[in-house]
């Protein structure tokens, strides 16, 4: 039985994880959980799963967490440092982090300098630090299973397959709400319209970055480090219905797609089931259903995050950590609506400009770049509101 820990397990993906779990009860069994800031819905996951034990990151709800699972014996850690202690444990065959934005980081690399193997929703650890990931992979002789829908299917498409046939990756997406919305009204989109997403059923953060396209952006950044292509052999194509997952085209013009219905528990029972595969119950793919699969190219003029994210990624450095974390804090300023959508890849593409550039980071490094970033947007809201 394969012993599991899930970083971030009140979240979308935390919750599909534990989804999955559920459902092969003969085959894993969770030993850790944390989360951010939901401690009902992390007493409740407890409770039924009786994990040896849980971290929350808001330190004012772990009394609350405590009384609740005294009864249960589980030990109860909060803070930042209890996350990263959950994340170190290693007498797990596997850590899932779900943890959403650049919190994700560290604990990342706790879980690989603890020699565990690592299921990573969480591209943010990749697009921050994927020369350190990749060098603690390498050193330690693990594996990092991607659990992004598309990065999951180029795994697949590259099964069996010489790494030097790749021709071009080619990353899938829906187009997110605004697609077919003309630019001379992006100034008027509102949070709740950008949380509707036409597909996937998704977090927060992830729902507007899906909406600004930075989500894509982010992706790119993400595949030119797990697959080691350069930038100019990663191509984003949109398709609406979002069944093909990605594709990867190899020299001799073959492609090869992954398929699926848009339900982050496919990538989540690969990732798990490595390199096996196992029977689920979720619902089939009915293409007499489907009907058809569409493409677009993308609108860069529209959705400016995707040059965002390629010129980040050809500048290198702490560029890409920059990307990452103003468009992160941007995001949450317009929910708050601080900020207007269009200040989002606004702000991002000052950022690269005004923000000291740091080339072959040090991890200090990189965590100095996400607090500057950081900054960086708090004194653009302020002198805005």
């Amino acid at each position: 039985m394969k012993q599991i820990t899930i970083l971030g397990s009140t979240g979308s993906i935390g919750r599909n994880s534990i989804n999955v779990v559920t459902a092969n009860p003969e085959l894993f069994q969770i030993k850790y959980l944390s989360a951010g800031q939901n401690a009902v819905k992390l007493i409740e996951q407890a409770i039924a799963l009786k994990p040896k034990a849980v971290a929350i990151a808001e330190r004012s709800r772990a009394l609350q967490i405590e009384n609740a699972l005294k009864p249960y014996s589980i030990e109860v850690l909060s803070g930042k440092e209890g996350i990263l202690e959950i994340a170190s444990r290693s007498d797990v065959d596997l850590v899932l982090n779900a943890i959403v934005g650049s919190a994700g980081l560290e604990p990342s690399i706790q879980v690989l300098n603890a020699g565990i193997d690592l299921a990573l929703s969480n591209k943010e650890s990749l697009v921050m630090a994927g020369g350190i990931i990749n060098e603690l992979l390498n050193k330690k002789k693990l594996n990092l299973f991607p659990i992004d829908s598309e990065h999951s299917a180029i795994r697949q498409c590259l099964v069996g397959e010489n790494p030097a046939d790749i021709r071009k990756l080619i990353l899938t997406g829906s187009g997110g709400p605004f697609r077919l919305l003309p630019i001379n009204q992006f100034g008027d989109i509102t949070p709740e319209q950008a949380l509707k997403h036409p597909t996937w059923n998704m977090g927060k953060k992830i729902s507007i970055d899906s909406a600004t396209m930075m989500n894509k952006g982010l992706e790119i950044i993400e595949a030119y480090w797990l697959f080691n292509v350069p930038p100019e052999k990663i191509e984003v194509l949109i398709h609406p219905q979002s069944i093909i997952h990605s594709m990867v085209e190899f020299v001799d013009g073959s492609i090869k797609a992954q398929l699926g219905l848009p339900d982050m528990k496919l990538p989540i029972q690969y990732a798990l089931s490595y390199p096996g595969r196992f029977p689920v119950s979720w619902e089939a793919t009915n293409f007499t259903e489907i009907g058809q699969l569409t493409f677009e190219s993308p609108d860069f003029n529209k959705f400016p995050a995707l040059q965002l994210a390629f010129d980040a990624l050809h500048r290198g450095g702490t560029a890409p950590a920059i990307l990452n974390v103003v468009n992160e804090f941007a995001v949450y300023a317009f929910l708050e609506n601080k900020l207007s959508f269009m200040e989002i890849p606004g702000l991002v593409d000052r950022a690269l400009t005004k923000l000291t550039i740091v080339d072959h980071p040090t991890l200090q490094d990189i965590l100095e770049a996400e607090q500057s970033g950081r900054e960086f947007v708090e004194q653009h809201v302020q002198r805005h509101n």
